[in-house]
């Protein structure tokens, strides 16, 4: 269990290291705020633009699956807590949750109002239902649970009666229930479904599954969000855990840490947050340790474009 020492502790440090610091924007991409020299020290927190409304958020957000499904036990739902407070000391905003993942979204309303949080995140949930009248419902259980009368991102997952709850969305949307409209698959095989909705309808956020190890959004899909203005939430960013494995008994390279890089997760984060078409990455987590080398990742310069291709070499 994590003590409130240890968390103030880290707090404070992770405080001192986004002390502001001149920095100029991407040249390659203007919706990026980062630095082009991967050599320099640079504690800034990375942000983007939302491509569609130019509200800026930080890059690194966090996932919710199977990570924060603990349901009302005590000593786990304080475990998050200290989490939740990292996270957003931390310049953490985005949480991404889903009525799937069991008790998660009732977890992320209890833990947030607890430590006094809950407006001050930017909630992403989704309808996973067939029917206007079901996903209206499953919607507004989600906002209950989350303890929100309104919420950011509504995401239509897996495609799901998709054209149904469009329809909802940007009624709600016109209303203020919520401010944007996503849509989401687990699958490559759905890409090229996804680029055709991108293509023909208003959405403002797009959540596939992107990686070091899995790069197959940037083909067509990827490029096609960024032409129509649709900003990317990369998910599954270490394959399901399978790049952890890859590593095992794997030094990271001497390059890399030249580069500022001092650990396997924020080598493979920053591999993703390099892309100038993709803004912003959710990895899951419940470690207190691992949200710190996360958030790690977030903070200071980025690879370049050949740095990028270095670093998949290393094992693709």
């Amino acid at each position: 269990m994590f003590s409130r020492k240890k968390f103030i502790l880290g707090s404070l440090f992770i405080a001192s290291s986004l002390k502001k610091i001149n920095s100029e924007p991407n040249s390659r991409n203007p919706s990026m705020e980062t630095q082009s020299n991967p050599s320099s020290k640079n504690t800034k927190v990375l942000k983007a633009k939302i491509l569609s409304s130019g509200e800026i958020l930080p890059r690194v957000g966090l996932g919710t699956y199977q990570t924060f499904d603990v349901g009302k036990d005590p000593s786990k739902q304080k475990e998050l807590s200290f989490l939740l407070e990292y996270f957003h000391s931390s310049g953490g905003s985005m949480i991404d949750s889903s009525p799937m993942y069991g008790t998660s979204e009732e977890v992320v309303g209890d833990v947030s109002l607890k430590t006094n949080l809950n407006e001050k995140l930017f909630f992403a949930t989704k309808v996973w239902i067939s029917g206007k009248e079901a996903g209206e419902k499953q919607m507004l259980s989600s906002l209950s649970k989350m303890k929100r009368k309104h919420i950011e991102l509504m995401q239509i997952h897996n495609l799901v009666d998709w054209k149904t709850h469009l329809t909802t969305l940007k009624d709600w949307k016109e209303k203020g229930i919520i401010r944007y409209i996503g849509i989401t698959h687990y699958t490559t095989s759905a890409f090229p479904d996804l680029e055709k909705i991108i293509r023909s309808e208003k959405i403002d956020f797009l959540q596939i599954p992107y990686s070091i190890a899995e790069t197959t959004g940037e083909e067509r899909l990827i490029p096609a969000a960024f032409d129509r203005g649709v900003s990317v939430i990369a998910n599954e960013p270490f394959a399901h855990g399978r790049l952890f494995s890859m590593i095992k008994g794997k030094d990271l390279p001497g390059w890399a840490k030249e580069m500022g890089i001092s650990t396997w997760a924020e080598y493979f984060l920053k591999f993703i947050l390099a892309s100038e078409q993709i803004q912003f990455v959710i990895p899951a987590t419940n470690k207190l340790n691992h949200l710190k080398e996360n958030m790690t990742a977030g903070i200071g310069n980025l690879p370049s474009l050949s740095d990028r291709k270095k670093m998949k070499s290393e094992f693709f």
